[in-house]
């Protein structure tokens, strides 16, 4: 899959919703992991189940706020780390074998849907959350062109959290094909300090050195 990333703007109140949203997602997933432990879980199917249980336990009003896909998606990051301590037991790896820990930290945390509970404006410039916690609708910053792609191919929105502000990553379902004719020649390259690179063939390119040629520039700049 190819991963677009795109700032989001919103006002604080939006902001806020978003932090509900990832803190549900969290807590679906640490839930899950504690019933690994205390053995009502012992497959993803059942990691599935347990998203409905928690969202019809009075104890926690605010998961069926978050998208059922959603919920699963928790459920898979979830299993997923299960699985990775298995495989690694089974492996025998030396040292710790990875077992799952619980998520604490809000920074740097990200609530991921599928294909629902979001919505992208024909012009691919707005993206609106349709969920319980009806974030709204952010407009997104970036480089990126998602007219190429059909909204089909979207698999996968996350929403990550950083420091700097919040952002959303487009999970595209897209395949590269590359058709290169191999040519049956081969060359070698060394990497020196002298020259740049020098081929099995004899062919040598000097050394760019673009650190010496502005070093004049940044002496100038730094004194302004």
């Amino acid at each position: 899959m190819l991963v677009y990333e795109m700032k989001m703007q919103g006002t604080e109140n939006q902001y806020r919703k978003l932090d509900s949203a990832i803190r549900t997602g969290r807590s679906v997933r640490n839930s899950i992991i504690r019933a690994w432990i205390d053995g009502q879980v012992k497959s993803r199917n059942d990691a599935y189940k347990y998203c409905t249980v928690l969202a019809y336990n009075r104890l926690f009003p605010w998961a069926k706020q978050l998208n059922s896909m959603a919920r699963q998606a928790h459920a898979e990051r979830a299993w997923a780390a299960i699985e990775r301590f298995y495989r690694n037991c089974k492996a025998q790896v030396k040292g710790k074998k990875g077992f799952p820990k619980f998520k604490k930290y809000l920074l740097r945390a990200s609530v991921e849907y599928k294909t629902s509970g979001w919505k992208l404006s024909e012009d691919r410039r707005y993206l609106t959350f349709t969920d319980g916690f009806a974030a709204g609708t952010f407009k997104l910053w970036g480089t990126r062109d998602l007219h190429f792609y059909q909204l089909n191919q979207i698999k996968r929105v996350r929403v990550v959290r950083r420091h700097d502000g919040y952002y959303a990553q487009f999970l595209i379902d897209h395949t590269r094909v590359e058709s290169k004719l191999p040519t049956g020649k081969k060359l070698g390259l060394d990497v020196g300090l002298n020259h740049f690179y020098t081929d099995s063939e004899g062919e040598k390119v000097d050394n760019p050195r673009f650190l010496r040629k502005g070093e004049g520039k940044i002496k100038k700049l730094q004194r302004r």
